[in-house]
């Protein structure tokens, strides 16, 4: 919403400056978006031509000598018809930046005779389209002055960014009464005594919504006789200009400005283009109208349309018809003030894609009880500009609007805000902004009556509200929160410290954070599991987009394919979000996903010359995977790595990180060939995806005093064992028995040989496993290693069936 000061001035008396007016903007909620105090207009100074001769070497040029009243004449070319001697306008030296034309001066030469500076129209200065001659100025100036300051252009422009709840302040008086509250001055007053009329309206008016709920809630119609459609008055375009709007002719500004300056957006129609009657109902099949923006609308049976005996002659409350519209030649004119449903405003204009100033008003709700007077107003100024005789008003359908009352306990401001405020002075505040309170005395609550332009009061706590705004909300005092924690105890969840540990560890093996679409389309789904009616989206914001997401793994396939398309092909990327199952709270998982793609390994990748570049491969993916379970808590060291998994990884190349035989912590693995070709995802791509609910929180243990980490004084030892298993037996569970003869002596346990031959027999391999032993007590005999070497042994064998490897 954009005003300038003297427009608001108009309807609040005070002396307050610019930024005195800004602040107290801001602090009743009334954000400031932006000021243009017309600053680019400062450098034009008013100047007389003294002298007019004829360019030299162009026919439709003068040379003129201006002066400036800042010391010798000055030379300027021009080719402006009305350019004499004598004239006094607006100069611009070199250096000023002309708004109009968007130019900054320089001394130029204009066929051979230099020209130092511009005597400006009033199109370069944007006061109108007027750029047949230069400005020329009427009366008695002070040469070298302001010509901004006599011209107006030097009126500040003030933007607001207005809520939705906020539909009183869509006009400047509803700005002003705010501020008029706040205390900033005297709300001006603004009442129009109807301006009565000769004769009845010769144009009937019906509203005919049959058995259909009404979408007019109130129609108020006149017309004015023998007016002359001329231009608006100066004052009018300034103001029209200054907040973007393009002046027409006095009959459309009348109406654009009554708009803003009262937040009431009315229509007028050229009464001699309105055949027969006027009627008010919904559009039909096949009616079409072709409206001011000269787009061609059709309508239907939800739009409502003002119609006479041609047809459709405006669509209600957005804009009217190119048919009916006022020109130059306009004599009698109707004026319309009405009241229309506000959610088939919104509607409507949604369907047909039209924004306009007076939707923006409808849809959040005008003052009912100004529609009459806004037509009165706008009559007021009609006669005014244009002249002509008014006929009596019709007015039909409408019934005056009920006042919301509210029951109001005084005692609920200090409760809801921490202010301490009389309950004289927030009484005071209501009926400064024109509610009307009853009960006097020791009343606990009081009786608060809404006024009509405020449809956004529903309860109690509206009224803190503002009351609150107006006492000031730099008046509340700063308090502490409670602190509901003690030193040392946790305030974030366990998935919340999850979730930023993932984060930091992958980002810290240098993946790239990504964030996707939690819609995926529905071929995507099904291929990573999904796909259930379930999670497909009733209103979906695109094809592509259709089911919620049961992996974050394609998602991130497609953003690498993305980056390869644009030469970036080496990268990897995380996300950590939440995936579905189904449409139920369970279903929902916070899970961390990541993928590899070419040759971007954790080492390092890409084309070097020591470098053979291999490719990602599945024990990447599993690094990953391991890391970010670590960081989320899980006891590595534990888990069981499983051959098999989803069927998006290659069969070969795939695994299923377990705690224990039935919690699934994740997968990992190298992307089958055939998912990559349907998604058009080129390889080698390999990546993981871990379930961060499903890791176990640790069991909390008893606090005890931490005691220096101590190193064992004893030697340790490391001895070497291979085992001959058959091929399907998983080397991490030799590694998980070795480790299981003795936790206290065995530290560690790792694979660091494998072969098969024929010498070993038929589906046959041999593992060779390396131990780390490390006693804490005493010194070991070679007794206890013998023993320790068959307990391990026996293990194997039990548990795999492998046998010593001779």
């Amino acid at each position: 919403m954009k005003f300038t000061l003297s427009w608001l001035k108009q309807h609040l008396d005070t002396e307050a400056t610019l930024e005195e007016i800004t602040d107290a903007l801001n602090m009743i909620g009334l954000e400031v978006e932006s000021v243009d105090d017309k600053s680019a207009f400062k450098p034009f100074v008013i100047a007389r031509v003294l002298t007019a001769e004829q360019h030299p070497d162009a026919d439709r040029l003068r040379v003129l000598s201006v002066d400036t009243g800042s010391g010798d004449p000055v030379q300027v070319v021009c080719g402006a018809p009305n350019a004499r001697a004598g004239l006094v306008g607006a100069f611009a030296a070199p250096g000023t930046y002309v708004p109009g034309i968007d130019l900054v001066l320089t001394v130029g030469k204009i066929r051979g005779v230099e020209s130092h500076g511009m005597m400006c129209s009033e199109r370069e200065l944007q006061m109108s389209d007027e750029h047949d001659g230069i400005i020329d100025l009427e009366g008695e100036f002070e040469i070298g002055s302001s010509f901004a300051a006599q011209a107006g252009l030097d009126d500040p422009v003030i933007e607001i960014g207005l809520t939705p709840n906020r539909p009183d302040c869509t006009g400047v008086r509803g700005i002003a009464r705010d501020l008029a509250a706040y205390g900033l001055g005297t709300l001006k007053d603004g009442h129009t005594p109807p301006a009565g009329g000769t004769g009845p309206c010769p144009v009937n008016l019906t509203l005919d919504f049959g058995d259909t709920q009404p979408l007019c809630l109130g129609f108020a119609l006149r017309m004015v006789r023998g007016v002359e459609n001329r231009q608006s008055p100066l004052w009018m375009q300034q103001r029209l200009t200054s907040i973007g709007l393009r002046p027409i002719n006095a009959l459309v500004d009348i109406t654009n400005y009554v708009t803003f300056d009262r937040g009431r957006p009315l229509h007028v129609f050229d009464a001699s283009k309105v055949h027969g009657d006027l009627v008010v109902r919904r559009g039909r099949e096949g009616e079409s109208v072709r409206a001011l923006d000269e787009r061609e609308y059709d309508v239907n049976g939800e739009i409502c349309v003002i119609a006479d005996d041609n047809g459709v002659e405006s669509i209600a409350g957005i804009m009217g018809g190119e048919g009916s519209g006022c020109d130059e030649n306009t004599t009698d004119v109707l004026i319309e003030s009405a009241l229309w449903d506000p959610y088939n405003i919104a509607r409507t204009g949604r369907d047909l894609g039209i924004i306009t100033d007076a939707r923006y008003r409808f849809e959040r709700g005008v003052d009912p009880a100004y529609m009459a007077e806004g037509m009165e107003f706008a009559t007021k100024l009609v006669l005014e500009l244009c002249g002509g005789a008014p006929t009596e008003a019709i007015i039909t359908g409408y019934e005056a609007p009920l006042a919301k009352v509210i029951d109001f306990p005084v005692s609920e401001v200090k409760r809801l805000t921490g202010i301490d405020v009389s309950r004289t002075e927030s009484l005071d505040i209501l009926d400064r902004l024109g509610f009307e309170s009853s009960g006097d005395g020791d009343i606990v609550s009081v009786s608060v009556s809404v006024p009509t332009w405020r449809p956004d009061i529903d309860g109690k706590a509206d009224l803190v509200e503002e009351v609150m705004r107006i006492h000031g909300v730099n008046r509340i005092d700063p308090q502490p929160l409670p602190r509901n924690a003690i030193v040392g105890e946790r305030i974030l969840t366990t998935l919340q410290i999850r979730t930023r540990a993932v984060r930091r560890a992958l980002a810290s093996r240098g993946m790239l954070e990504a964030v996707n679409w939690s819609f995926v389309s529905a071929e995507l789904a099904e291929i990573f599991g999904g796909g259930s009616d379930a999670l497909k989206l009733a209103n979906p914001i695109a094809a592509d987009m259709s089911d919620m997401r049961p992996s974050l793994l394609p998602g991130l396939l497609s953003s690498a394919q993305r980056n390869a398309d644009k030469g970036h092909g080496d990268l990897t990327l995380f996300e950590v979000s939440d995936s579905y199952s189904d449409d139920t709270y369970a279903g929902q998982h916070r899970v961390a996903a990541g993928i590899r793609r070419g040759t971007a390994r954790l080492e390092g990748g890409g084309r070097h010359w020591n470098n053979g570049s291999p490719a990602v491969s599945v024990f990447d993916a599993k690094a990953d995977a391991l890391a970010a379970l670590e960081a989320c808590g899980a006891p590595v060291s534990r888990v069981q790595i499983e051959a098999g998994g989803p069927d998006w990884f290659h069969p070969g190349r795939r695994g299923t990180i377990k705690l224990g035989p039935k919690i699934v912590l994740g997968t990992f693995g190298e992307f089958h060939p055939r998912t990559l070709d349907k998604m058009g995802v080129a390889g080698p791509v390999c990546g993981f995806e871990i379930d961060i609910d499903a890791v176990p929180e640790p069991k909390r243990k008893p606090t005890r005093t931490k005691t220096p980490l101590e190193i064992s004084p004893f030697q340790a030892l490391k001895r070497d064992f291979a085992f001959v298993v058959n091929s399907s037996v998983a080397a991490a569970e030799i590694v998980k028995s070795v480790a299981a003869a003795d936790k206290k002596l065995i530290a560690d346990v790792s694979v660091f040989d494998l072969f098969e031959g024929p010498s070993l027999g038929e589906d046959k391999k041999s593992v060779a496993v390396e131990v780390d032993i490390q006693p804490t007590d005493r010194t070991l005999t070679d007794a206890d290693l013998e023993a320790l070497a068959e307990q391990i042994i026996e293990n194997v064998s039990k548990k795999t069936g492998g046998v010593l490897r001779g």
